[in-house]
């Protein structure tokens, strides 16, 4: 591959977004999709669905580059009149000192402070502000890879350049915001409940397949981007040959020896040799990136809940669509077409057409 490190080209710079308690927050977007081949995860934003809204709210590309606020408190001031959008994880936001919604375009003068605070129900909070703003690239994305040693994390201090300003957009006397566009709200809550579809080595595991649908697990602390651990009533592989290292994509549910399960996130390696269980559907993907460690599933459901019903008149044929297999190690295969039979769900949050795939 050939140097492709770049700073994106972007009007004439307008202010900056100076950053005052950064807590775990860094600059995001999508991702960078279509470099499995060499061996590159695709990373980006880990609730993409909250991630696509908050940049859709405050006027920008669904995919441009965001603040991605983890867990802890966060406090920026802009220099000029911008406007922003904040979604994810239900949070306490104030400008100026006054409480404003989230999921929401919001007006912000110069000068005034902008405050998320109380993250709560979930553990990732977005921040998008009209025009995006100024930041290095690779390969096509400006998401932070710990492997490569790449991306913006913040600190206390820094300062965010922005690509442009926005008028207040508000009455003039009593500041009262003209916006109520009630754009779609992800569910957050203390418990979860993940889609999947069979993965390839459903059938080695027996009866005790079923564990992983009828078991509570809880995310441990051992969580990150790379994979989610969960503890609980884990399946146990019967099958006693090995498993040859392949193509694996976001959302593989692994299940390594011990007690724990591995559900593969947007940092993955693209190959990996454990028994994949089950693989979590596009949709699913996003709430996948929600719960915090401790998060539980619901109480004597599981966290997990098949897409299609696997037996009966409304079972699909063969296989889930599109058809859960390994991806090659070098390249992700097109999806086949969808076999006969009942159409598969609509999209949770149909924002986009097509969400990008999740091996790309």
């Amino acid at each position: 591959m050939t140097d492709a490190l770049t700073v994106t080209d972007a009007p004439a710079l307008t202010g900056t977004l100076t950053v005052h308690r950064a807590g775990l927050a860094a600059v995001q977007d999508l991702g960078r999709f279509g470099h499995s081949r060499y061996g590159l995860p695709v990373n980006g934003a880990l609730d993409q669905h909250s991630a696509r809204v908050a940049n859709v709210l405050a006027g920008n590309d669904e995919g441009a580059p965001l603040v991605e606020i983890t867990a802890l408190d966060f406090g920026c001031t802009p220099s000029t009149d911008i406007l922003i959008a904040v979604t994810g994880a239900p949070a306490d936001v104030t400008v100026g000192g006054v409480a404003r919604p989230m999921w929401e375009p919001l007006p912000v003068r110069a000068g005034e402070t902008i405050t998320v605070s109380g993250i709560r129900l979930g553990l990732r909070v977005y921040l998008a502000v009209l025009g995006s703003v100024d930041t290095p690239s690779l390969l096509g994305s400006c998401a932070p890879d710990t492997i490569l040693g790449f991306g913006r994390s913040l600190s206390d201090g820094d300062e965010l350049a922005l690509r442009t300003s926005c008028p207040p957009v508000a009455h003039p006397v009593f500041g009262i915001p003209l916006f109520r566009v009630h754009a779609p709200v992800a569910h957050f809550a203390e418990s979860w409940t993940v889609d999947v579809t069979d993965g390839p080595d459903l059938a080695e595991f027996g009866d005790t397949a079923e564990r992983l649908f009828r078991s509570p697990f809880t995310v441990t602390p051992r969580s990150n981007h790379i994979g989610l651990r969960m503890s609980g009533d884990v399946p146990r592989r019967v099958a006693t040959g090995e498993v040859l290292s392949r193509g694996v994509p976001v959302g593989a549910v692994e299940v390594p020896a011990g007690d724990e399960l591995l559900v593969l996130h947007r940092g993955r390696g693209v190959t990996a040799g454990y028994p994949v269980l089950a693989v979590v559907t596009a949709t699913g993907l996003s709430a996948l990136g929600r719960p915090g460690p401790a998060s539980p599933s619901a109480s004597g459901t599981g966290p997990w809940r098949r897409r299609w019903p696997t037996t009966g008149p409304s079972a699909m044929p063969s296989a889930p669509w599109p058809p859960v297999s390994a991806p090659s190690s070098t390249s992700c295969a097109s999806p086949s077409p969808r076999p006969p039979g009942p159409s598969p769900p609509p999209s949770d949050f149909p924002l986009t057409s097509r969400p990008p795939s999740p091996c790309e």
